[in-house]
């Protein structure tokens, strides 16, 4: 057996230390500080993204403005820290944020070994190939020997090994660091081949000069259940957040709208609605928030619905079809437990 140096055991003392404070009680730190701290990519349109007067927007900060609205009453409290790949999980983990909602797959090895519990699935994704027309490929088939470019720490770099790999195909890596190195090498020519979540190239190809230029290839090659992170050990910070998810995909099935919720909340006369809204029931008590903690989502921030539209839906740039993330009713996989 190797035994440590004192200077070593008091390292690892310092570390847990840090992991338990950071994990201990999340609400009321949030409270305390009257903001909620949040991990954001640094810049992926649809997803999470700042205009030019530093306001950020997104389907990935419609989560945390969910939780802010739950948990202060105020969806604008919120300070987002933009975060690449390699860095996102070790902010989460030092408690430099308490939310990572930062277009994120759930995987087992990050859900099991990283001290993370992620709280529902926000986009369900898969990854996809762009392509230059020029290059001639019209599916993935063709992408033998091919340069690719793809960004490190993410699921996409195994993916992309595996499928070549299966596939009995050679290519080229060209890794970057964040999202906007990735776009850039490919436009200026370093690589035929851009791979990534199909959200994400979808996102992409509207920054490009000439995004009718580029394709993207019909093959899905991967299951990217995206969504949002906390640490593990603060379950009641873990509730919260996944309820606050929750509560924007049961009022798109109830067809509570920020437009209606004001409407229902006065004169429905479903359960369930009255609950989801506090008009009966203990459900936001349940979690340790005030009443109509899930009113001021909805009000403040919309159903998943609205957020999907907006942000990547048909009312968005992006005009990504529902597909997958369409209500479970409607032949998709978005699907809340009872409100109950």
């Amino acid at each position: 057996m190797r035994f440590l140096s004192k200077v070593a055991v008091s390292a690892l003392i310092a570390v847990s230390a840090m992991t338990v404070s950071a994990s201990a009680d999340t609400l009321s730190s949030t409270i305390a500080q009257g903001y909620l701290k949040c991990g954001v990519n640094t810049g992926l349109p649809g997803f999470s993204s700042a205009n030019s007067a530093g306001v950020w927007s997104g389907i990935d900060v419609d989560v945390c403005r969910a939780v802010a609205a739950a948990v202060l009453g105020d969806a604008s409290k919120v300070r987002y820290t933009p975060l690449t790949a390699q860095e996102r999980f070790t902010a989460l983990q030092s408690g430099e944020i308490d939310v990572l909602s930062r277009n994120t797959t759930w995987t087992e090895t990050r859900d099991s070994s990283l001290g993370l519990n992620f709280a529902g699935v926000n986009f369900y994704d898969g990854q996809a190939f762009m392509v230059h027309k020029s290059i001639g490929v019209k599916h993935a088939s063709g992408l033998n020997g091919a340069a690719v470019c793809v960004q490190t720490g993410t699921t996409t770099e195994l993916n992309l090994a595996n499928y070549f790999l299966s596939h009995g195909m050679k290519y080229k890596l060209v890794a970057y660091d964040t999202t906007a190195q990735v776009r850039n090498g490919y436009e200026s020519g370093r690589c035929d081949v851009m791979t990534s979540d199909s959200s994400q190239l979808h996102a992409l190809r509207t920054t490009l000069q000439h995004p009718d230029n580029s394709i993207i290839l019909p093959e899905i090659i991967s299951k990217e259940p995206l969504g949002p992170v906390v640490r593990q050990g603060d379950d009641v910070w873990f509730n919260i957040v996944k309820w606050s998810y929750n509560a924007m995909v049961a009022a798109e099935e109830r067809g509570i709208t920020s437009q209606n919720v004001d409407k229902l909340r006065a004169t429905s006369k479903s359960p369930a609605i009255q609950r989801i809204l506090s008009v009966q029931g203990r459900l936001c008590e349940n979690l340790h928030l005030k009443k109509g903690c899930f009113y001021n989502i909805i009000k403040q921030v919309g159903n998943y619905g609205q957020s999907y539209s907006r942000n990547v839906g048909m009312d968005s740039p992006l005009k990504i079809k529902r597909g997958l993330n369409a209500q479970w009713k409607d032949g998709g996989l978005q699907y809340s437990p009872p409100f109950k």
